[in-house]
């Protein structure tokens, strides 16, 4: 399951410590103005080693164009993107190459293959999100001349809200060799009316879909979310004026469509499993053994996860706008 989408169809490759991570996109239309320009501040937005908050890892994650663009256009073959991998440490797990990270996917990935690649953990790296972002961006290209735009913010680290309080909550836990998760907004306006189907077809299981693929996401809400288990149906319902709604607490999608709002979506995201405290765990051989992880990892990936999870929100609805692009 390494592609994504239908009509926009995206399929990532690479590994964290491989020489290359990138994505292969089939089906985005020709004559779509598009270059290198229109990718890289997504990626660099994702990037390591841009703050003090995230992983040292020097990475400049500049995108390459090998195919489907001609003279700055699109031209409706595949669009091959690649991003080189410059600065790995490879020996920095060489400690815990036996080991299994807890809250990590090492375990899982050795029992479902038999094999797996311990530096950095191959494809469950966060490292792997670079192609969804590059191929991100040019969704967003794409989307924004129907007027589509995406944007993203943080809501909480662990529990604080502010900046300044965010800030001090990941580098207190990074002091300690520790992590901290939190929740972040996605929010796309100038949706219009009309996108997704039912039954098995919807919009919000689509991007719920996408964002809990989106590894250390470990929950998804449209709209209110789970606050409206607590409310009546009159409170809830989103009632119709002459203009429009009155309230958004559907988050823009009704029956699995979109209904021209805002669509809004929140996620949770778990803290970094990857610390330095001691912890206990077991190795390939079954032993119980204790493991500190070293090396370069982000205390939080709430900041770096917010480029990734816009990128997610544009491929469900790209794909979703050319779907409809067939009926009408």
């Amino acid at each position: 399951m390494n592609t994504f989408g239908r009509n926009f169809a995206v399929t990532t490759f690479g590994e964290s410590h491989g020489p290359a991570v990138g994505a292969v996109i089939d089906g985005c239309p020709a004559q779509l103005a598009l270059s290198t320009a229109d990718i890289q501040p997504l990626l660099d937005r994702r990037r390591p080693g841009a703050s003090p908050l995230a992983s040292v890892r020097n990475e400049t994650d500049s995108v390459e164009i090998l195919s489907g663009v001609f003279e700055g256009m699109t031209t409706g073959a595949p669009i091959a993107l690649l991003v080189r991998n410059q600065d790995m440490h490879s020996g920095d797990y060489e400690a815990i190459k036996e080991k299994f990270r807890p809250g990590h996917a090492d375990f899982t990935y050795q029992e479902k293959y038999g094999i797996r690649d311990y530096r950095g953990g191959g494809r469950s790296s966060g490292r792997e999100t670079v192609g969804r972002v590059a191929a991100g961006a040019v969704a967003l290209k794409y989307l924004s001349s129907f007027g589509i735009a995406i944007s993203g913010q943080i809501v909480s680290v662990h529990g604080k809200t502010t900046m300044l309080e965010i800030e001090q909550e990941i580098l207190a836990a990074k002091n300690t060799g520790d992590s901290v998760g939190g929740i972040v907004k996605i929010v796309a306006t100038g949706c219009p009316v009309g996108l997704g189907d039912p039954v098995f077809g919807k919009l919000d299981a689509a991007i719920a879909g996408a964002m809990m693929g989106i590894g250390s996401v470990k929950g998804v809400e449209i709209g209110d979310g789970f606050v409206v288990a607590g409310r009546f149906g009159s409170e809830n319902n989103d009632q119709m004026t002459k203009t429009g709604f009155a309230s958004n607490h559907a988050g823009g999608i009704l029956g699995g469509i979109s209904s021209g709002q805002n669509i809004v979506v929140c996620i949770a995201v778990k803290p970094t499993p990857s610390i330095a405290k001691t912890q206990t765990t077991r190795d390939i051989r079954g032993n119980v053994v204790e493991i500190n992880v070293s090396g370069r990892h982000d205390p939080c990936i709430v900041p770096r996860i917010l480029p990734v999870a816009e990128a997610m929100l544009a491929l469900v609805l790209v794909d979703a706008v050319l779907e409809q692009k067939k009926y009408r």
